[in-house]
């Protein structure tokens, strides 16, 4: 595992309690592992850091946007999803630093992901209870909403599942069917995927942390098959 001092250097932020850092990579899985391991896990911290970075997203959108409700909202999910948090985590190498059982530490698909998005709320709880508001508000500015101009210019804030949904109907005179098509893992960290069907078709699968979040990438792929 490397070094907590290097991500410590490549935000800007100096830790004064180096276990709060710590704790904020600390998977579930490693303290099933290692119950001699004295640190909690960092789902606390998740907690937390989720709160602070919707508040954060939120209040930048509401200052600087006169949208209506409904907008700022998709666009918020847009910016805090768990595919978004990965890409900030991967791009910090948070993959580098999470305590893993050695289990969890060998799959390295979609459900390393989410661990990577569930630190990074984390990291950000963490950083708020070390350093306070205005320095967990900077990290946000510039890792979370310098997506903002990528997630409007590519659309990302539109419900993939009402898009293939709406194109189902007009171009088949069908409505996508979902269908789950495995269920895995402790009730705290539940993995599904989930096929979307035209009629009896399987048009693509998904996979999420939730049947919503799955059903979700299946509308995705399914768009990005039908080239609709």
């Amino acid at each position: 595992m490397q070094e907590l001092s290097s991500l410590e250097q490549s935000v800007g932020i100096e830790f004064n309690n180096k276990d709060l850092l710590q704790q904020a990579f600390v998977h579930r899985s490693y303290i099933n592992e290692h119950p001699e391991f004295t640190m909690p896990h960092n789902e606390r911290l998740e907690f937390l850091g989720d709160a602070v970075l919707e508040l954060i997203v939120t209040e930048y959108l509401y200052r600087n946007h006169e949208n209506p409700e409904g907008e700022l909202t998709s666009w918020r999910a847009a910016l805090v999803n768990s595919k978004m948090l990965a890409r900030v985590g991967e791009g910090l190498n948070f993959n580098d630093y999470l305590l893993l059982s050695r289990g969890e530490a060998q799959d390295k698909g979609r459900a390393r992901q989410f661990i990577i998005a569930d630190a990074v709320e984390a990291f950000i709880g963490s950083v708020y209870l070390d350093q306070g508001f205005e320095v967990a508000k900077n990290f946000i500015d510039a890792y979370v909403l310098n997506h903002f101009n990528e997630v409007m210019e590519k659309k990302l804030y539109e419900d993939p599942k009402s898009v293939f949904q709406e194109h189902a109907q007009e171009r088949q005179g069908t409505t996508p069917r979902y269908e789950v098509l495995e269920e895995s893992g402790p009730d705290h960290s539940k993995h599904f995927r989930v096929g979307v069907y035209l009629e009896n078709e399987l048009i693509a699968e998904g996979e999420g942390a939730s049947k919503q979040d799955a059903q979700e990438e299946a509308a995705h792929n399914a768009l990005a098959k039908k080239g609709w």
